[in-house]
Formats: structure tokens, sequence, C-alpha cells
């Protein structure tokens, strides 16, 4: 029987805040968006006392706690503590899936009796984090046979708690539990199950297959079915499988609605030279690029040329031909936009990309690799182009998913690096 683990930051957000500014500490905290004060994502333990929840508005968590204290995301810092966590994670087992920033799959089936056994082992991973990160930065661990019933196992002694199930513990755990509280299982599945008559995991066993398909269709209807009977073989997918990368690309929305086509432009500039950044980060060149715009009227389109391209100059020279084969800042509706779409596909490695034979172009390669050099060196935006002067500076950070290709891939080199 395999001994899986889910290992699961403790508040993760706002502890990484109160180890960082020792203001915060043992105070109620709310991070909110980087960009916005009007949701809660993420509540410290004082702040969860008060009945504040991740989700919450900032309105209503001043209500449930006038004394909050907000605090703006720090997505980077939590990457790099994210980072380092799996750096201790290594020493304890090579198989390990990383679910998002502050949460992973670890399969401890060879490595457990090295350490004495599974619990020594995640008592020395504590002891580690507490040493090499802060005291304030806590984990709550599941073990199980299979990773379904770890995470569930993670969430049932929070916080900084060790949960067991065992195949015999799963009945009595199913009727106790929320339906919400398995992964996989969202809002809207579970008001269909209860219109069905289900209230917890194990009342799904008393549905027939036959009546799962009719409300689900055949797909939801098999993943329901083993959620009820614990059935769960998925292995654990290494972070240090290489990345398959088919598209980049950016989706923003603009703080307002956006009249000014100076400024769409240069948003869309922005996009693209940030999507040309990622294409050099991974190694990648593509061949077609799309646009989307979305405001008073909405416009998609993408245009595949003969050769490929990582510049940001090249990729928004025909995002421009769209918006201006679009009319954009000429069509009869007053031209608003809100949000921007940017994606480069048909991506292939750029080593096997055929060489310029222009004197021209091989120079702005050049001078595109040292601009990335000076950045990486000195911060983003060191050196940046002249019409972006002014302009709005966007960047991707790592979000909570770690859904950006990049960041995946960097994960990937750490764990070769370390391997």
């Amino acid at each position: 029987m395999r001994i899986i683990l889910h290992i699961d930051f403790d508040s993760f957000f706002a502890n990484v805040e109160q180890q960082l500014h020792p203001e915060f500490r043992d105070k109620p905290l709310g991070v909110t968006a980087a960009h916005s004060r009007s949701c809660i994502i993420a509540a410290s333990k004082e702040a969860k006392r008060y009945g504040v929840k991740t989700g919450s508005r900032s309105f209503d968590a001043y209500r449930l706690c006038p004394k909050i204290i907000l605090t703006p995301a720090n997505f980077h810092l939590y990457y790099e503590i994210s980072k380092k966590f799996l750096t201790i994670c290594q020493r304890y087992s090579p198989f390990i899936e990383v679910f998002s920033i502050d949460e992973l799959f670890m399969d401890v089936s060879q490595t457990a009796p090295l350490f004495g056994d599974v619990y020594c082992l995640i008592k020395k991973l504590k002891v580690d984090i507490q040493r090499e990160i802060g005291a304030y930065i806590t984990v709550s661990v599941g073990i199980s046979h299979s990773k379904l019933l770890a995470k569930l196992a993670s969430g049932l002694k929070k916080p900084d708690g060790i949960s067991l199930i065992r195949p015999e513990d799963v009945e009595e755990i199913y009727r106790h539990i929320g339906l919400t509280d398995i992964c996989g299982i969202g809002f809207r599945i579970a008001k269909r199950l209860r219109m069905l008559g289900v209230r917890n995991p194990f009342d799904i066993r008393k549905l027939t297959a036959t009546q799962l398909a009719a409300e689900f269709g055949p797909y939801e209807a098999a993943f329901l079915h083993n959620i009820a009977w614990a059935d769960d073989a998925t292995p654990i997918v290494s972070f240090g499988n290489s990345q398959s990368v088919k598209s980049v690309g950016r989706n923003y929305c603009l703080a307002k609605n956006e009249y000014d086509q100076r400024i769409i432009l240069q948003h869309i500039f922005a996009l693209c030279e940030e999507i040309g950044k990622k294409l050099r980060k991974l190694h990648k060149k593509a061949r077609s690029v799309g646009l989307s715009l979305r405001g008073t009227t909405s416009q998609h389109g993408h245009k595949t040329g003969i050769t490929y391209m990582d510049s940001g100059v090249d990729l928004f020279r025909i995002c421009s031909s769209l918006y201006h084969q679009w009319h954009w800042g000429t069509m009869p509706h007053d031209g608003m936009v809100r949000q921007i779409a940017v994606w480069a596909s048909f991506v292939t490695d750029t080593a096997t990309t055929p060489l310029s034979l222009f004197q021209k172009e091989q120079k702005q390669e050049k001078v595109v690799q040292m601009i990335d050099t000076i950045n990486e060196k000195f911060g983003n935006n060191t050196v940046y182009s002249g019409f972006l002067l002014k302009a709005a500076k966007l960047e991707t950070v790592p979000n909570g998913f770690l859904a950006d290709k990049v960041h995946r891939t960097e994960l990937t080199s750490l764990y070769v690096t370390l391997d």
C-alpha cells in the first residue's frame, strides 16, 4: 500500500506576511489582491477567529473584525518561499507533485523507513521548515494510500496538524464531512447532488450509475462514483517532468474602462513584450499571434506567418495590424476596452527554427538578448521601449495555482539542479 502525503501550508500568504513583518504578528490580518483591496485572498488564524474567510469582501471583513489589517499580496515573495519549501521536501522523497503554490503531494512509500517511519519523517520536515523558512510558517499534513484521501486528511486537523485516513476510516469520515470538503466537488456540483438527496460523500453510494450518468453525464458520473468509493490510484506526477508548451498567452483586465487609443495600444504592446520575454525564457518561438479586445463590443482574431518570432516588437506588429484591420479606434462605437488578451501559438523550440539570413534581424536579436540580460540583473523594466514611457508596467506574477508555464519550467529546472 502506498504512503501518500498531502502537505498544505496553513494560511500561507498571511503567515508569510507575519513572518516578514513583526508588526503583523498575533493580529488579525487579511491579504488582498495585489491591485485591489476589495477581496480577501488569505486570512490569518487571528482573523479567522472573527469569521473572516478567503473570498470575504473587505467591507464584510471590517464589519466582522474592525481591527483587521489589510496588506496587498506579494506573489513573488510567496513563490520564493514555495521554492525553498520544494528544496526541503526533496530531501525526503524524489516523488513530488506540485498542486499549487502552497500545497503538494509526496509519495514516501520507499523513503519513510529511512527516517524511522512516516511520522518521524513529517516531524523532521516540519522542523526543517521552521528553521529554514520561519517560525510563523506551518504546514498541515494528510497521510493516506491515495491522493484523494491524503488531501482530505490534511484539512481535518488545522493548523499545524497531522492526520491519517486508513481504508477502514473512510466510511465514518465520509458520513461526517460536507460534499465540498472533497477536492473536485464544487458548489454547483454539490447543489445538484443535494437535489438528488445527497448530503455527504457517503450518500453518493446510494445513487446508481444510471442516476449519476443521467444527471452529470458519463465522465462526471464516473468521477463521482470513484469519489464515493474512495477509488483513486492516480500516480504522483513529478514537477520535474518537462512541461509541454503549445502556446503562450496573457489575459489582462484594465483597472477601468479605457477610451484612450494610445493607452490601449500601449497595453497591447506591453503584453506582447511580456509574451516575447516568456517565449525567450522557454527557449521557444511562435509563428501565430492572436489578439482579443473586449469592451463596448468585442473582436478577436489571429494571423499566422511564415517566420518564427520571439520579439515583443514582432508580436506587436501583428497585433497592431489586427487592431487597424478592425478599425477599432475609428469604429462607430466608442472604442472602449476593458479586457485585452494576446497569445502566441504554433510554438516550437528556438534551436529548431531556421536562422535569419538578414544581418539586421541578427543584430536585433542580439539587442533583445542584451536587454534581457540587463533586466534579469537589475530588475524588470530597467530597459524598455520608449513607446511605453509613462505607461502601466505589466508583469505576470506567480499566481496561487502556478498556472504560468514559465514558473512551472523554473520549478523543473530547480528539480534538475537538485537531482
